[in-house]
């Protein structure tokens, strides 16, 4: 285990049992949905391959713009 998850522990345990198990449930869902996420790209590296080379064509063509972040 590494020392900032032992921490994060040590901070865990000392609040109520209500707040430990929220948290605890926020985490679990987020372990899954990262595993969720790992599988879904491990079974589609062709797709995401082409993807990528799409994105690059179009990027090549002078058919993409660059991102502004404040205009989100």
């Amino acid at each position: 285990m590494t020392e900032l998850l032992e921490q994060a522990i040590i901070k865990l345990k000392s609040l109520p049992v209500s707040q430990q198990d929220a948290m605890a449930k926020m985490i679990l869902e987020e372990l899954a949905d990262e595993q969720q996420w790992d599988a879904a790209f491990e079974s589609s590296p062709d797709a995401l391959a082409f993807l990528a080379a799409q994105a690059m064509a179009e990027y090549c063509a002078g058919k993409t713009q660059q991102l502004d972040p404040n205009t989100l």
